[in-house]
């Protein structure tokens, strides 16, 4: 599923009186960035361009430092566009093309936000162990029942935390260090983010929120 194809979709479906401006906004602004992220040869560069792409199809507006709301939120999109896809695209790429690396994924601690905050001495080794093992346990879990949405609300924070690491300057470029997760990352949001885009642009009747940073005029 290309840009190229969702584009031309998008442009002929946005033009009917009950097309709703803020699912429109969502997928024109999340198409604008999936363009350069399919030319783009850098991986590095590559994710950091399908993490917009994503974060402009989803992003909310909620309370700062309310890390539950964001999660429950996450969680509630992504059974939104699990219920939304009839071809079983979402389950196929989880269980079928990427099983081994969301596994890997979820087994590593460096993409493990409370690792990093232990790292800060934020909190104690204890603590961040536990909650590590309670992830663990809840993944087995839900990999077990194939459970494609709790997979993707474990999955999407490892990334998100991975992107905060470069985006702030917490990693170095085409490092070698974190290599196989940003590959790994990138390569998962490049199959999804597609289709994530492809299955909001056809939820009309949906009730999609306008963006946090709507059009202004001036």
């Amino acid at each position: 599923m290309t840009f190229s194809v969702l584009k031309a979709r998008h442009r002929e479906i946005r033009t009917s009186k009950d097309y709703p401006e803020a699912l429109s906004l969502r997928v024109h602004r999340a198409l604008s960035w999936l363009k350069p992220a399919e030319i783009e040869d850098d991986c590095d560069i590559k994710f950091i361009l399908y993490w917009i792409a994503f974060n402009a199809a989803y992003a909310k507006t909620v309370p700062e430092h309310d890390a539950s709301s964001e999660k429950d939120q996450m969680k509630s999109f992504f059974d939104r566009l699990v219920k939304l896809d009839a071809s079983k695209v979402i389950y196929k790429s989880i269980w079928s093309e990427f099983s081994g690396s969301v596994r890997i994924l979820l087994e590593n601690k460096y993409v493990f936000a409370p690792f990093w905050r232990y790292q800060q001495e934020v909190v104690s080794k204890s603590e961040w162990e536990m909650w590590f093992a309670a992830s663990r346990k809840l993944t087995q879990k839900s990999f077990m029942k194939q459970d494609t949405v709790s997979v993707l609300s474990s999955l999407f924070p490892r990334i998100y935390t991975l992107r905060n690491q470069i985006i702030h300057g917490g990693a170095t470029w085409q490092s070698g260090v974190n290599r196989d997760q940003v590959r790994d990352c990138m390569r998962i949001l490049e199959t999804l983010v597609p289709v994530f885009i492809s299955l909001m642009m056809e939820d009309i009747h949906g009730d999609w929120d306008m963006p946090a940073y709507p059009v202004v005029s001036a």
